[in-house]
């Protein structure tokens, strides 16, 4: 039994809940519409903890509680519980009252309300907090990168990736240190404010994290962090999509964004740390070394490939990104190479 006699069994079974047989999908999850006008999704969690899944359901809950209907409810089985066994494997169901069409309008704006709930989360998040750990988290990337490319030193490199990465490593194991170090700096010299409080981000936000067709705050993808992390991602997602033609773009983002919430010096800071992070570099590589696909080797080695020729073009990027940006003047060191 697969696909949505699968799901239509385990949703009747366990939670009482009749579903049509027809089945969409929204994101990455099948999903099946109820005679209720809800959709309902089953996820499989994989390795997370219920407790993990618990805080995250809470989240979802306090968001919705303020107003976000495109955040979607967790479900109790019949038994009460959150995470059930259903085919020797761990899943849980979300409901949604979905609707049609993009997020692209606005998107600026949407995402600073947002923020705005999620920083009037009224318990003490722990699982999936993120905060204040940015530098060490990149430190220890950079630690084990390093070891894979001392390993690759002294030997002749099997392929032209591995040529391409032990040529360029040293230059990003330096922008490293600089995104840490300017990290660093701003801890020391900004007082942060009543709006760098933590809020609910995302793991890595897009233009498309709130879906393509049918929108949904996928609640498996949050994380509790400082808003700059979404800022950070979101604009480097932008610049890589069309490194020509990214300005206007990214200055209307933050724009809208600031018509709900104004930067502090502190956010700024954060957010430019986080974009002199070479994060783009670190995941080609981990993701080369991570995959079997002989197929996925080559599209990695040509992004490598297309990282490296656009290296200098990056740097400008980030010698004018707070006036792209609209950033205020005082209070904003760049980086003295750049």
């Amino acid at each position: 039994m697969r696909g949505k006699a699968m799901y239509q069994k385990l949703l009747e079974d366990l939670y009482g809940i009749r579903v049509q047989e027809h089945q969409v999908k929204i994101g990455s999850y099948e999903a099946l519409s109820g005679n209720d006008g809800w959709r309902y999704l089953v996820v499989r969690t994989g390795n997370r903890q219920e407790e993990d899944i618990r805080e995250l359901a809470q989240i979802a809950w306090h968001l919705r509680s303020y107003g976000d209907t495109h955040v979607p409810v967790f479900l109790f089985a019949k038994d009460g519980k959150l995470v059930v066994r259903w085919m020797n494997e761990p899943h849980c169901v979300l409901a949604a009252r979905t609707t049609n069409g993009r997020q692209a309008h606005k998107l600026g704006r949407k995402l600073a309300k947002f923020h705005e709930r999620g920083r009037k989360v009224p318990f003490q998040i722990q699982r999936s907090s993120r905060i204040g750990q940015w530098k060490n988290l990149w430190e220890q990337r950079l630690e084990q990168m390093e070891k894979v490319w001392n390993g690759l030193l002294f030997q002749t490199p099997e392929d032209e990736f591995e040529r391409m990465f032990v040529d360029s490593y040293p230059y990003y194991m330096g922008l490293t240190e600089n995104a840490a170090q300017y990290l660093v700096d701003t801890e020391i010299d900004e007082h942060p404010a009543a709006a760098d409080g933590g809020t609910v981000c995302h793991e890595r936000f897009f233009s498309g994290s709130w879906g393509g067709n049918y929108l949904l705050k996928d609640p498996f993808d949050w994380v509790f962090d400082h808003r700059s992390r979404d800022l950070a991602e979101w604009t480097r997602e932008r610049y890589f999509h069309n490194s020509q033609i990214y300005q206007l773009e990214i200055s209307r983002f933050f724009q809208q964004y600031q018509t709900v919430v104004p930067l502090t010096t502190f956010s700024w800071r954060l957010l430019y740390a986080r974009l002199v992070f070479p994060l783009h570099y670190f995941e080609c590589i981990e993701n080369y070394y991570l995959t079997r696909s002989e197929q996925n080797k080559k599209i990695l080695e040509e992004q490598l490939a297309k990282i490296l020729r656009q290296s200098g073009e990056y740097e400008q990027f980030l010698a004018n990104f707070y006036q792209i940006a609209g950033a205020p003047g005082k209070g904003l060191p760049r980086l003295e190479w750049l």
